[in-house]
């Protein structure tokens, strides 16, 4: 595919900042054995995309250790492959004081050179905060039918009053995009909301950085609004398959519970020339004790089960100690419970330790959070 994609890592860390504290949005463990960035990097590699830019955030470290050359990705190559691109300080600020990108076009203006060094036609820009397999093949095959100047790929959803972080696409029976806003502030009801996934050629990418730089604009989406108004071709892909963003702790929590059910996991990871590639690690299989008790969950390898286990999704290396009860859970790896505990609605950070005798319980709507080496 003659494309390159260009991802951007971590333009919403700070509304999961549980999460992200010590890591950037892309690499949020996610399944068991998955990172964020594992099904926005599996949608380009299935559709032949093998030239790949990521423009990191903060805390990056963990993300460069995931991915390290992008060979698991089949992305280590001597053409095109994977290319990590460091953070820039922008001066967008009317006051002189230095911040880091804080929106796409921000981060494409401190990529240009990047940019303009692509010998690819065509370029596909997504955010790293989301769960979904999408064949974008077929979406890049729609765009150039079409003649597009943008496709951008949305899903209808059902939105309640006061739903927040969402651009709502209005479109023409044809696809033509006619109108996008925030949803802040809109009734309820269903519409179509953008997946923070487009495809567009080099010219329009090279005019919306130079709008940035002679007019001082910083919205991508509100350049395409712009464009649109002015006659131009922006057009929408509908996708019909599952879909969720990271957006909040409540979400990532609702989201993780989604793959308990198997037939959403059959859409995200049985999909046939689709799968979701990651960093391949091994790992001893998992051991369950007598007297052990796992009913639907999903558990990695190298993990020790003592206790019971139910309606939990466990990460690899955790260890699960005697008489201990884990119930509508997310342990991340090498979490350690000791003896006679009891935990419900909890979410535990990498390397936590619960100690003998504690009961801790959240709710679905307000997850028990536990920090990376956290100890209670």
């Amino acid at each position: 595919m003659n494309a390159v994609g260009i991802l951007f890592s971590g333009i919403n860390e700070n509304s999961v900042h549980e999460l992200t504290k010590e890591r950037t949005m892309a690499s949020v463990p996610f399944g068991c054995r998955y990172r964020l960035i594992d099904f926005t990097l599996s949608n380009l590699v299935n559709a032949g995309i093998t030239h790949v830019g990521l423009i990191t955030h903060y805390n990056y470290q963990s993300l460069m250790d995931h991915i390290g050359s992008g060979k698991d990705w089949d992305l280590a190559r001597r053409r095109g492959g994977f290319h990590l691109l460091p953070p820039f300080v922008t001066a967008f600020t009317g006051s002189g004081a230095a911040q880091l990108w804080s929106t796409w076009l921000e981060a494409l203006v401190g990529v240009r050179d990047f940019i303009y060094e692509c010998k690819e036609d065509l370029f596909v820009l997504s955010d790293c905060d989301s769960v979904c397999n999408l064949d974008l093949d077929s979406m890049i095959r729609s765009h150039v039918e079409s003649g597009a100047e943008v496709t951008l790929a949305v899903k209808t959803a059902y939105l309640t009053d006061g739903t927040r972080n969402l651009t709502v696409v209005a479109s023409a029976p044809d696809g033509r995009i006619t109108d996008m806003i925030d949803s802040l502030g809109m009734p309820g009801g269903y519409a179509d909301v953008s997946l923070k996934l487009l495809v567009t050629g080099k010219r329009f990418i090279t005019e919306a950085i130079n709008a940035a730089i002679s007019r001082g604009y910083r919205d991508l989406i509100k350049y395409i609004q712009l464009r649109t108004s002015e006659g131009g071709d922006c057009r929408v892909f509908r996708f019909d398959g599952y879909f969720a963003r990271v957006s909040d702790l409540t979400e990532y929590y609702r989201c993780s519970m989604d793959l308990l059910d198997p037939d959403i996991r059959r859409s995200l990871f049985a999909v046939r020339n689709r799968p979701v590639l990651t960093k391949v690690r091994n790992s001893a299989p998992s051991t369950y004790i007598n007297g052990s008790v796992v009913r639907n969950s999903l558990i990695a390898d190298g993990c020790v089960i003592e206790g019971t286990v139910e309606n939990s999704i466990i990460f690899r290396g955790v260890k699960i100690g005697k008489n201990t009860h884990v119930k509508n859970c997310i342990l991340m790896q090498d979490t350690f419970t000791g003896s006679n505990v009891y935990l419900n609605c909890v979410v535990t950070d990498k390397n936590a330790v619960i100690r003998d005798g504690r009961v801790l319980s959240g709710h679905e709507t307000l997850p028990f959070f536990i920090g990376k080496n956290g100890s209670v």
